[in-house]
């Protein structure tokens, strides 16, 4: 039976819906307002959430956010008496299923409601039986929902922002992307904006001519026109400079490309996937990021749920990865304790699979154990150390510590570094500049 959470604060209309749900055979539950229905779905999940839009003190918009956040893979549609594109536009970037303006007819509303479930089912039911699927692990309803959107907007030359935790495969599911559509025969090129300085992003990605800059001995081809034909993935898209937004929404716009130190235009056909783990639209806000760009990568949102958000899946994760890297070391594959399988999806994992991948592959090169234990994984306690802190030592200096030497056992190599530590790229380069600041005082 399909559970149905009516958010109305007139009793009369509320009580009439409630009554037409249930002749049709679904569950339906009431709130007289936003905060109950808030309360309402922090304790279950429903298939379906049908609002109001204006509210008091908490308006159909919030309760339409957190129920998308609390189950992405529920269906919410929009009733308001005040209908406006405006609006409909923002409820459905929120991820709304329909926006129905008061009065409606009966039929309109039980077709929308069905047509809402039957995504819904879609959605969960959705298992993929393909080989480009292969290297996402996971069968929740969090990741169900995430691959659905992969295959029916791949195929598209929509513009995609991929949003989520450092650590939970956005450029994973940008490679799916890609395989998917029909660009899948063309190069797919992946750029992580916050490794490069301003000056060296603008020329990787637009090129440059001879003569631009110092250094610049011939004219060079820039990433854009590299990935002609095919896909442009920009990964920590909310680091970029006020300047080189500009450039990409100019891209975004008509379709050209300027190489840096030419009056020229370049003509490019290239599907841009963005991703970052920030919320652009507070970033808008504070005005380091333009709301115009904003707009023209959200075209498609995909929302990566974090790993604690996902926990029937860790066992699957945890042992992909134990095969994995032990057929890399060429060691028999171990097997998992009870306890230890308990311990891995009890724990926060704050790096997400990122971290799960890291601890997985340590412990394998220093384990020679036919079944892992607990305490082979070195998971740290809830306080998030696993050992107490020496006499005199802050934790930032420890972590300082760790980080640089870290570094230096890689040779300087900042990917290596940041996938040992479970850490993304871009937090350790802001750790790195934090601590040359510190030297320079």
């Amino acid at each position: 039976m399909s559970k149905i959470l009516i958010v109305e604060d007139m009793a009369n209309p509320r009580k009439a819906l409630s009554i037409l749900l249930k002749k049709q055979g679904m569950q339906a539950d009431e709130a007289e307002n936003g905060r109950t229905a808030l309360e309402k779905l922090r304790k279950q999940a429903y298939d379906l959430v049908i609002t109001d839009l204006k509210m008091e003190p908490i308006d159909g918009m919030q309760v339409l956010r957190e129920a998308k956040e609390r189950n992405p893979a529920g269906e919410v549609i929009m009733l308001t008496a005040f209908g406006s594109i405006e609006n409909s536009v923002d409820a459905m970037k929120l991820g709304a299923f329909d926006y129905l303006t008061k009065p409606f007819k009966v039929d309109v509303l039980l077709n929308s409601v069905k047509n809402a479930l039957a995504k819904k089912a879609e959605k969960q039911n959705f298992h993929p039986d393909d080989d480009s699927f292969q290297d996402i692990i996971g069968h929740s309803d969090g990741i169900n929902q995430v691959l659905w959107v992969v295959s029916q907007i791949a195929n598209t030359n929509c513009t995609i922002l991929i949003t989520g935790e450092s650590g939970t495969g956005k450029e994973l599911i940008a490679r799916a992307i890609h395989q998917h559509s029909y660009r899948h025969n063309k190069p797919m090129v992946t750029v992580n904006c916050v490794t490069l300085a301003e000056t060296l992003l603008e020329s990787e990605l637009f090129g440059h001519v001879r003569g631009a800059f110092t250094g610049a001995v011939r004219d060079r081809k820039g990433l854009f026109e590299e990935a002609q034909g095919g896909t442009i993935f920009l990964d920590e898209i909310g680091d970029i400079t006020p300047q080189t937004q500009k450039k990409l929404l100019r891209v975004l716009q008509e379709g050209e490309i300027r190489r840096v130190g030419d009056n020229h235009p370049v003509k490019v056909d290239v599907r841009i996937i963005v991703a970052t783990n920030k919320n652009l639209e507070v970033e808008v806000e504070k005005g380091n990021f333009r709301e115009d760009l904003y707009y023209r990568l959200n075209v498609i949102p995909v929302h990566l749920p974090p790993l604690r958000e996902r926990r029937e899946d860790i066992p699957l994760l945890a042992h992909h990865f134990i095969k994995k890297f032990a057929r890399e070391i060429g060691k028999e594959t171990p097997a998992l304790s009870k306890e230890a399988l308990d311990n891995l999806a009890a724990y926060a994992w704050p790096g997400n699979i990122r971290e799960l991948e890291n601890i997985v592959e340590r412990t394998i090169a220093l384990s020679n154990k036919k079944i892992l234990q607990p305490e082979d994984f070195m998971l740290k306690s809830p306080g998030g150390l696993e050992k107490k802190l020496p006499e005199g030592r802050t934790l930032a200096e420890m972590e300082k510590s760790v980080i640089l030497t870290t570094l230096e056992a890689f040779s300087g190599n900042h990917k290596q570094t940041a996938e040992n530590l479970g850490i993304s790229l871009t937090t350790l380069w802001r750790k790195l500049k934090a601590y040359e600041s510190q030297t320079a005082d």
